[in-house]
């Protein structure tokens, strides 16, 4: 009876450790992005209708970046997490669209870490990498990578850079993202997705 009462307990605490939440988005509310790098003009982020015509993957709607940006990298921030532990893996990826194979524009899944979330979004405590492929330039394709909490980190911002010149423009859809459920998630248009370090409305008197 005790060898048994062992490996239930086991059992249970593996289901807790793999417990995870998932949330997907696909602009079909109106939303755009977080915040924009390194200033509000560095990119043009507009939502967009399929019939106007522009491409969508999915649904009515999708989200039109627009590079404003003189030089450098500008970055969309679409998804901020927190609440993050030392070995948690966090997975986020989009569709994506450009049509030039042989150039730019393109845009890449990025990320950097952030500890002073939720407090200051625009902290920065380090690059946390991304997938360093590009897309292969012919119309809709999925990009996506998988962040391991470095020791010391807790808060991750996810970004979509472009890689393009003033009026390039690429389109994203059907952002994904896959976090341990004791992590906080918000995406464009919504309220934070959380479940154990509080209750609803405290997170979202943090929005208002």
């Amino acid at each position: 009876m005790k060898s048994l009462l062992v490996i239930v307990l086991s059992l249970c605490l593996a289901s807790v450790a793999l417990a995870e939440t998932t949330v997907n988005y696909g602009w079909e509310d109106g939303g755009t992005v977080l915040d924009i790098y390194p200033d509000a003009d560095s990119i043009l982020a507009t939502n967009v209708a399929g019939w106007t015509p522009a491409p969508v993957y999915e649904g009515n709607f999708s989200l039109r970046l627009e590079d404003n940006a003189e030089s450098g990298t500008p970055q969309a921030f679409l998804a901020y997490l927190w609440f993050l532990e030392e070995g948690d893996e966090v997975t986020v990826g989009f569709y994506r669209y450009d049509d030039t194979p042989e150039g730019s524009p393109s845009v890449r899944i990025w990320g950097h870490w952030n500890n002073m979330l939720p407090d200051d979004p625009t902290g920065y405590d380090g690059s946390a990498g991304g997938n360093e492929d590009y897309g292969p330039g012919t119309g809709w394709d999925y990009t996506e990578n998988t962040w391991t909490v470095e020791a010391g980190m807790s808060g991750l911002v996810v970004e979509a850079r472009t890689y393009s010149g003033p009026g390039d423009t690429v389109f994203l859809d059907n952002l994904y993202v896959s976090v341990p459920d004791h992590a906080y998630v918000q995406i464009p248009g919504c309220s934070p997705v959380g479940n154990e370090h509080g209750s609803w409305s405290s997170v979202k008197n943090l929005y208002r």
